[in-house]
C-alpha cells in the first residue's frame, strides 16, 4: 500500500484559503465516513497504527516515549483530525504548520511520512470494513498527501531560522504552594517568542515526554523564561518538576506556539479570564501592555477554589497598584468553570473589549460561552485549546 511522493498534491473540493463550500467535496464525504466507523473502535484502530508503525519501521520506535501509555493516541488523532476538516484550509493549514514544527523536536524527518501514511491507511483497511475502498483509500491518500506536505514544508522552513529545541537550565525554582511552583529557566541560545505564548517542555526524568507550558512574563532583557506549573495526578511531567526539579537541572524547550497575544494595532480593552495557573499568560499580556506604554483597560479576574490557590496574587495586586488602567478581581470558590464566568457577568458592558482565556478546559469552554451569551463575538475572543484542531487561532 505504497503513498505516492509527499509533493504538493491536494485533495479533491481543496478550497483556497478564506473561501467556503455549501457542500463537503467528494474526499471530505468518503474520509467522515471512514471516521465514523472507527470512531467505536479507536483504541483497537490506534493499537494496530502503532503496530504497523514500530514493526515496519522499528528504528522510529526510539523517538516515542518508554511508556506508550503517555503518548496514547496523539499522533493518529492529530492525523485523522486533520483530515476530517479537509476542506477548511483556512483552519487546517495553520494547525498542520504547528505540528510541523513541533514536531522537530522529537527528531521527525520528511522520510518518515511515508511509514506513518502507510500505518495510517493500514489501519482504517483493516477496520473500516464497511466503508473502505478504492474509493475511500484514494480520497485518504490524497488526504494524507496533502497533510504531510504542509507539515513537511513547514519544518523545512523553520530549520532556517531556528533550531528543532533550546536546552534551558533551571536558575530558580520557588514552590508556592505544596502542589505549585514558578520555575525560571536560562535558554542556551536566544527565545523569541510572544507574551500570552507557550511552549512544550521535556525534563530529563522523562524523556521524550512533552507537555506544554504557557510563558509567566513577557520577553525579558535578560533572556529568561517563567513557568508557574501545577502538580496533578499522574502527572509525569508536572510532577517531576513541581517536587524534583532544582537550579542547575537543564529541560528542553520546544518552539513557541499560540495566539493568544496582544493586538497593539487596537485600542480595545481587555478582559481575562485566568483559573489556577492559567493566570501564568494573563500575567504576560499585563506586562506586554504596561512594555508597550498602552493606556487600554485591562480588567483581570482570577478564579481559584480558595484564597491559599491564589499563588501569584501578590505579584498581580503589585502590578495593579502600579498601572491605573489595571484591575484585578479575584473569584474564590469550588466549580470555578461556572462561577468565574458569572462573576465576569456582574460587570461590564464588554461589547467593546478583547477577550482573553486561560485555564482548565472546562473554564474555557463555560467561559468562551458566556463571553458570546454577553456581547462579545467569537473572533474577539482568544484561548489555545491546546492539541485542539477547532477552536485554536494560531
Amino acid at each position: 500500500m505504497d503513498l505516492p511522493p509527499t509533493r504538493s498534491a491536494r485533495p479533491t473540493g481543496w478550497i483556497p484559503s478564506g473561501g467556503g463550500a455549501a457542500e463537503p467535496s467528494p474526499d471530505a464525504v468518503l474520509i467522515r465516513r471512514t471516521l465514523a466507523e472507527i470512531a467505536p473502535i479507536a483504541d483497537k484502530v490506534t493499537s494496530y497504527f502503532y503496530a504497523l508503525v514500530f514493526t515496519g519501521h522499528p528504528e522510529v520506535r526510539e523517538m516515542f516515549p518508554a511508556a506508550m501509555d503517555v503518548q496514547r493516541d496523539r499522533l493518529l488523532k492529530a492525523l485523522l483530525t486533520a483530515a476530517e476538516h479537509i476542506d477548511d484550509p483556512a483552519v487546517l493549514t495553520p494547525y498542520l504548520r504547528r505540528l510541523g514544527t513541533g514536531h522537530r523536536k522529537y527528531g521527525t524527518l520528511a522520510g518518515h511520512y511515508p511509514a506513518v501514511g502507510e500505518a495510517l491507511l493500514g489501519a482504517l483497511a483493516r477496520y473500516a470494513e464497511l466503508t473502505w475502498g478504492p474509493e475511500a483509500e484514494a480520497a485518504w491518500v490524497r488526504a494524507y498527501t496533502a497533510i504531510s506536505q504542509i507539515m513537511i514544508d513547514a519544518a523545512a522552513e523553520d530549520e532556517v531560522r531556528a533550531p528543532a529545541w533550546w536546552h534551558a537550565e533551571v536558575v530558580s525554582h520557588d514552590l508556592r504552594t505544596p502542589d505549585i511552583a514558578v520555575l525560571t529557566v536560562r535558554p542556551d541560545q536566544p527565545y523569541p517568542f510572544l507574551a500570552g505564548q507557550y511552549t512544550s517542555l521535556e525534563t530529563p526524568w522523562w524523556p521524550r515526554v512533552w507537555r506544554h507550558y504557557s510563558f509567566a512574563s513577557a520577553p525579558r532583557a535578560d533572556g529568561l523564561l517563567s513557568f508557574h506549573v501545577k502538580a496533578v495526578p499522574a502527572g509525569w511531567v508536572s510532577n517531576a518538576l513541581v517536587r524534583h526539579a532544582r537550579p542547575g537541572d537543564v529541560l528542553r524547550l520546544g518552539p513557541p506556539a499560540g495566539s493568544m497575544v496582544v493586538d497593539h494595532s487596537t485600542d480595545n480593552g481587555m478582559l481575562c479570564l485566568g483559573g489556577g495557573t492559567g493566570i501564568a499568560p494573563i500575567k504576560a499580556l499585563i506586562e506586554d501592555v504596561a512594555e508597550h506604554g498602552e493606556r487600554r483597560p485591562v480588567e483581570v479576574f482570577v478564579g481559584a477554589r480558595s484564597d491559599d490557590d491564589l499563588y501569584d496574587k501578590d505579584t498581580l495586586l503589585g502590578l495593579q497598584r502600579s498601572h491605573p488602567w489595571l484591575s484585578v478581581r479575584p473569584v474564590i470558590g469550588e466549580g470555578m468553570a461556572g462561577q468565574l464566568p458569572h462573576a465576569v457577568g456582574e460587570h461590564g458592558p464588554w461589547s467593546s473589549y478583547d477577550a482573553f482565556i486561560s485555564g482548565p478546559p472546562a473554564m474555557i469552554r463555560s467561559g468562551v460561552d458566556a463571553l458570546k451569551r454577553i456581547g462579545i463575538p467569537g473572533e474577539r475572543i482568544r484561548y489555545d485549546a491546546l492539541e485542539e484542531l477547532v477552536g485554536v487561532a494560531g
